[in-house]
């Protein structure tokens, strides 16, 4: 069963955005207001025409005062169509101004404070969902201010124009048109209001499924490689039919909404006629009043169904809201102080001191001290699981320390603004993963202010230059998702790149090479050997043989520093490093 939702919330996302719009939506509403208070005039109309051609069937009035009332009539009439017209269309201006700007900012939003969510967060969440339901709610806000202006405030404006309209004439069917309208209304919000935890149910399953099928297909190589078409094909299947059931019982919500309705209007319908047939039967009534009446009824039962359709439409819409503003309530568990002030990285210096850090209820490191001068090589090495990668993750605030402090050129990076801080290390990563978008402009997303001869001299450096007459529009080549239109090399050298083109004081090498084949890894280690010059430079590292020329190599094991020193001296020192060492050696783990 899903969770019931929470609509003031919704609505509350909603006005937030919708109140920098303010004069467009009082526009909009005024403009609907003016369209229905036509529809009323010009059933008044029809009424003065039928009384008065029975006043002349009747001889009752000389053909002379007819013509002139048809005259004012078809006056009448016309203005009532041009005015309509002229203002439709000035409404349907505003809405699209309110809307493409409403949806826009509630993208854009969301967008930016997922974005900003932490690093947890995004290991925690799929892609896929997170595309649909921030695609869905941008659809949702469309389908909110549609309803306000289109099912809604006609309602209201019918219902009670109507209700006035009808006990002028008599209190009778006003009374049915009022009694009517209460328990079409009441039945179909008590109906809607039970299919909510439905709706969100289908929403999380349509998300899973769109999770699943964006998963398969960025996974598509090991699914080829694997030849398990079949195995992924029975996965999708099982989130297809969970999808399925979950929209079917939704769906059925509908069938009662429909039997229901149709009674209340049926029964409705006939009070409204009845009354109004015994009055003209004892003379009390005219035709005129009878066909105003039945029509008028018509005004009203038509916003009825607008307004049901728009409440179904309004909880699809606070469903769709629901699957995206549940993260709005996330805060980031990594948060900037009120005073925090962007980082400048000068010399490079890195302090561990007495770190404790615990992962849920993992104790990672129990104290941890470690200092990395600066313009020198400091490896971390160890098995896996030893420390070596949540070690740079707490240097860039992924996590904070539980206690003790890490120190950037003497200043704690808690008192630095995150992104500033990250934006002060360069990293070379495992896998150079590169954004759908030409070479060029990968290279230069470390440094959007670059200039192009900045972007192409960093590529040389990374001998990008070579990579380039290869391919057939030079730096302008789409590389593709993640990309998959580059070698694993040519990916590498991108990363390299950027790294030189961000040019910080701090450089990450996080097994910048172990995915490689030898040649491809000596050439770039060679070109990392120029990039590490002049930088504290961290190095992750499994392969030894990538570390032997490491200024400090850092041994870690179980979250605790085992052996410190250069490789000849960790050799000598027959511990966990020798260890390694001749594993590698003999060809165990190279």
């Amino acid at each position: 069963m899903g969770k019931a939702i929470d609509i003031k919330y919704n609505l509350r996302e909603y006005y937030r955005i919708a109140k920098n719009y303010k004069l467009l939506f009082f526009l909009c509403v005024i403009g609907m207001m003016i369209a229905e208070a036509i529809n009323i005039v010009d059933k008044f109309l029809f009424k003065v025409l039928i009384d008065q051609g029975t006043l002349f069937a009747n001889n009752e009035i000389v053909r002379e005062v007819l013509v002139d009332v048809l005259i004012l009539i078809g006056l009448i009439f016309v203005t009532l169509f041009v005015v309509r017209a002229i203002t439709k269309t000035l409404t349907f201006f505003a809405i699209n101004h309110f809307s493409s700007r409403t949806i826009a900012d509630l993208k854009k939003n969301y967008f930016t404070h997922i974005l900003f969510l932490s690093h947890t967060f995004h290991t925690n969440h799929k892609t896929g969902s997170l595309i649909s339901r921030l695609t869905r709610a941008g659809a949702a806000t469309e389908r909110l201010t549609d309803v306000i202006i289109f099912n809604i405030t006609p309602l209201a404006f019918q219902f009670v124009a109507v209700i006035a309209s009808l006990a002028f004439f008599s209190w009778k069917p006003a009374l049915a048109a009022f009694v009517t309208a209460l328990f079409f209304i009441g039945y179909s919000l008590y109906i809607q209001i039970k299919q909510q935890p439905a709706n969100v149910e289908a929403n999380d399953a349509e998300d899973e499924e769109k999770a699943t099928i964006a998963d398969m297909y960025l996974n598509i190589d090991s699914v080829k490689y694997f030849g398990k078409e079949n195995t992924a094909l029975k996965k999708y299947q099982k989130k297809n039919d969970k999808a399925r059931t979950t929209l079917l019982r939704n769906w059925n919500f509908f069938s009662w909404l429909e039997g229901g309705q149709s009674l209340i209007l049926s029964a409705g319908l006939f009070f409204m006629l009845y009354f109004p047939l015994v009055d003209f039967l004892n003379g009390e009534m005219s035709l005129g009043t009878i066909v105003f009446i039945f029509t008028i009824y018509g005004n009203l039962v038509g916003p009825l169904f607008g307004f049901v359709h728009g409440m179904r439409q309004f909880y699809r819409s606070m469903a769709d809201y629901e699957s995206l503003f549940r993260y709005g309530k996330i805060r980031n568990n990594i948060k900037d102080k009120k005073s925090a002030k962007k980082a400048r990285i000068t010399t490079g210096k890195v302090e561990f001191k007495d770190v404790i850090f615990n992962f849920g209820k993992r104790n990672i490191f129990p104290k941890l001290n470690l200092t990395m001068k600066p313009n020198t090589k400091v490896a971390l090495v160890g098995h896996s699981g030893c420390g070596k990668t949540t070690l740079v993750k707490l240097l860039f605030r992924f996590y904070d320390v539980n206690k003790g402090c890490i120190l950037i050129d003497g200043e704690d990076i808690r008192n630095f603004k995150q992104e500033s801080l990250r934006s002060e290390i360069s990293i070379v990563p495992q896998e150079g993963v590169l954004f759908d978008d030409t070479l060029y402009n990968n290279v230069k997303f470390s440094k959007p202010t670059a200039s192009r001869k900045e972007v192409m001299k960093a590529m040389k450096f990374a001998q990008l230059d070579q990579v380039l007459t290869k391919l057939p529009r030079k730096e302008n080549t789409v590389v593709g998702e993640r990309g998959v239109k580059l070698s694993g090399g040519e990916k590498q050298r991108v990363s390299i790149a950027r790294a030189i083109l961000a040019d910080k004081k701090i450089l990450l090498l996080d097994e910048a090479t172990s995915s490689l084949d030898s040649k491809t890894e000596h050439e770039i280690q060679r070109d990392l050997k120029e990039l590490m010059k002049g930088r504290t430079s961290i190095i992750i590292a499994h392969r030894l043989s990538t570390v032997m020329h490491a200024d400090v190599i850092v041994v870690m094991d179980n979250g605790k520093i085992v052996e410190m020193g250069k490789h000849k001296e960790l050799l000598k020192k027959n511990g966990m490093y020798k260890s390694l060492w001749d594993l590698q050696k003999s060809g165990f783990l190279l």
